[in-house]
């Protein structure tokens, strides 16, 4: 099949509205002026916090760990979700159409779609590796460099190969209902289509919302396992309820910004008759996009090793000359205000290494792990 059955096609008829040639007559121009300035506000948060993160990153030697790199890579996903599907939905928005034409409509279908499946997946890559890295199921396997560079490897070949069809005939990429956008088409109610949209559906949010919850799933029954092996229960509570509601924020986060849109995907391709107010199917995307603001919050800035090297790095707070005479007392302070619970968690999960565990624990830097009593649990 040819590339140009992937276009968008124009309307076959006179009297039908054509997202390329202006905007709905039935939508007022004031909806397209909020999605501007909603969309303008997310994209430069968006681009602000994933620079920071990259750049904070490469900065600190201590941050470069190999749990971190996953950490990156959804930040670089973030960053071009927000650079080319931020920056043209705020231009197309602006005029009430697609202006560009269909070839800047499959680019744009297709760059959205792949980096947004790059940052969900790298979301998943996380949650296993958190898994591999606290409940330890390959023994003293310890997570290096290689180990995520193969994860981030699997995350943009498998995310090519699934988002890539689209644009070679297996279905396509089309402009949304509110014309401003383009996506997968959802509305065709062809064979063609809708085995894409299954398979689509499967491999890019069923396969990684299951590693997430069973990733996470398995975490937290780890921990729960260890506190309740302890003959002080109270000292071991405190890691867990923090433990506990990371996670919890973690797969709401995900929900709230994959579900709508996986929902939508589901109906209309079910249904591609249904009759929907273009703004209506305009939220679920709006939401799907608004991850890449959501994510540098939830995974890098709640944690206190990243914020400390951020104000370092922005010059708010002279936390290096403090460190470096420091750091002994400081880890001495940690210890007395954290080592009963500490101890108790990490002798359970890591039991034959507890003079070279509590080394490391010392100098762990890794801001991607589980915040237990910010990130001083760390069997790596």
């Amino acid at each position: 099949m040819s590339t140009n059955d992937s276009l968008p096609t124009s309307p076959k008829t006179s009297t039908e509205w054509n997202p390329f040639k202006g905007p709905s007559k039935s939508i007022e121009p004031w909806n397209f002026q909020l999605l501007t300035a909603l969309m303008f506000l997310i994209t430069t948060m968006s681009i602000v916090e994933n620079v920071l993160v990259i750049v904070v990153t490469f900065k600190f030697k201590q941050l470069r760990q190999p749990l971190n790199y996953i950490i990156v890579n959804l930040s670089v996903a973030d960053f071009l979700v927000s650079i080319i599907g931020g920056s043209i939905s705020i231009a197309t928005n602006s005029r009430g159409y697609f202006f560009l034409g269909p070839w800047a409509c499959v680019v744009e279908g297709f760059a959205v779609t792949f980096f947004g499946i790059v940052a969900l997946w790298s979301l998943s890559i996380l949650a296993f590796e958190r898994y591999i890295v606290i409940c330890r199921p390959l023994g003293n396997l310890r997570l290096r460099g290689k180990h995520s560079a193969i994860g981030i490897l699997f995350v943009w070949v498998f995310s090519f190969i699934w988002t890539i069809p689209p644009t070679m005939g297996w279905s396509s990429y089309t402009t949304s209902k509110i014309g401003t956008t383009c996506e997968p088409n959802w509305y065709s109610g062809t064979l063609n289509d809708q085995t894409y949209i299954i398979t689509f559906l499967t491999t890019c949010f069923v396969l990684p919302l299951m590693l997430i919850f069973v990733s996470y799933g398995k975490v937290m029954r780890k921990l729960r396992k260890v506190s309740d092996t302890q003959s002080r229960l109270g000292s071991t509570r405190k890691p867990e309820k923090e433990v506990t509601r990371m996670v919890v924020i973690m797969i709401l986060a995900f929900l709230i910004c994959w579900s709508p849109y996986a929902a939508f995907s589901i109906l209309v391709t079910a249904n591609p008759s249904i009759e929907l107010d273009p703004r209506l199917s305009a939220i679920p995307a709006f939401f799907a996009k608004t991850a890449s603001m959501y994510n540098p919050v939830i995974y890098v800035f709640m944690n206190k090793q990243f914020r400390r090297c951020l104000l370092q790095m922005m010059h708010c707070s002279n936390l290096e000359p403090k460190e470096s005479t420091n750091l002994t007392s400081e880890r001495v302070v940690l210890s007395h205000s954290h080592g009963g619970e500490m101890r108790a968690i990490a002798t359970n999960i890591s039991s034959n290494n507890s003079k070279k565990t509590d080394d490391e624990q010392s100098s762990c830097n890794s801001f991607a792990q589980l915040p237990i009593s910010e990130n001083k649990v760390c069997p790596m």
